[in-house]
């Protein structure tokens, strides 16, 4: 069993205060993910979705020379914006499934704090719940990273135009939240994962050398938040590329996969399970940074506020 978070956020009452530094915090979290993890997340979309380019490095060369530096950039509002909004859902959602395990566990006169399996099942719970906002949001973001370069050529002016294309396209369902079904079982296990690793990394920590969590340094949250982020890519990628092939399909008679089981069949029948993985390289190099920045900012804010 796992010794529970509480001694660091010290609230385990919980409370609408509790919760709104819960989304605060991760809310922080969130604008430093975006800001040191867009320019690797456009050479993952584009690897993930064209085989135009051999290699991670060769991809981000070509976006370096043809379309320029602020290229690595494209599509950032969106996420700058909802990124935030999505975090902040996932640590309110996780510290709030997990203060009513405690509860649970409590009144059921369950001793020594939560299990690891009801981590992974609080991180769940956050990822279920985030994937409302992440799907469109992500999938806005990955249209106006895969658009052709150039005003001339240019398929969007902006999300707000992104979106209501998209709508006009194919509804709310089939357009603006095309790839949804594979969105929420990629949150689901991604941030199950996610979080439960940290939990793991920080107790364990915390109980080889006799702490506090709270007495944790500032260094150590970033490492195990960069590690944590490493375990969540590796155990949900091939969702994420299913869900990148989806939205970027076309609508009408350009559109490719009916479904998401379709999409996985095209995908094993083409590039067999090769093709599960593309892009995997450059993603686990943004995740442990951007992971690393999320879970400091958001540790660091909670100790702050509290």
């Amino acid at each position: 069993m796992a010794d529970s978070a509480a001694d660091v956020e010290a609230h385990a009452g919980g409370g609408a205060a509790q919760t709104a530094k819960d989304l605060f915090a991760g809310a922080s979290g969130g604008i430093a993910q975006v800001l040191l993890g867009q320019p690797f997340d456009i050479v993952k979309v584009r690897l993930q979705t064209t085989t135009a380019y051999p290699s991670a490095l060769s991809a981000a060369t070509s976006i370096w020379k043809n379309e320029g530096t602020t290229a690595f950039y494209k599509g950032t509002l969106t996420p700058l914006l909802g990124i935030g909004a999505c975090v902040s859902i996932q640590f309110g959602a996780f510290h709030s499934a997990r203060r009513w395990l405690e509860r649970r566990n409590a009144a059921s006169g369950t001793t020594g704090g939560l299990g690891y399996g009801q981590y992974y099942a609080a991180g769940a719970f956050a990822g279920v719940a985030n994937s409302v906002i992440s799907g469109p949001i992500e999938h806005v973001r990955i249209r106006l990273q895969t658009q052709p370069h150039g005003a001339a050529a240019r398929l969007y002016s902006g999300p707000l135009d992104c979106v209501r294309k998209l709508v006009a396209s194919g509804g709310l369902t089939h357009g603006l939240y095309r790839g949804e079904a594979v969105t929420v079982l990629r949150e689901a296990q991604a941030y199950g994962v996610w979080f439960l690793a940290f939990e793991w990394l920080m107790n364990a920590d915390a109980a080889r050398n006799g702490v506090a969590r709270k007495e944790i340094p500032a260094w150590k949250i970033a490492l195990y938040g960069g590690l944590a982020g490493e375990a969540l890519w590796l155990a949900s990628y091939p969702f994420d590329v299913v869900k990148s092939k989806m939205q970027t399909d076309g609508f009408g008679a350009d559109q490719r996969y009916r479904s998401m089981r379709d999409c996985f069949a095209q995908t094993w029948r083409r590039e067999g399970m090769r093709g599960f993985w593309k892009g995997l390289a450059p993603t686990l190099l943004r995740a442990m940074p951007v992971s690393a920045g999320t879970f400091a900012v958001a540790e660091m804010t909670m100790r702050a506020l509290n």
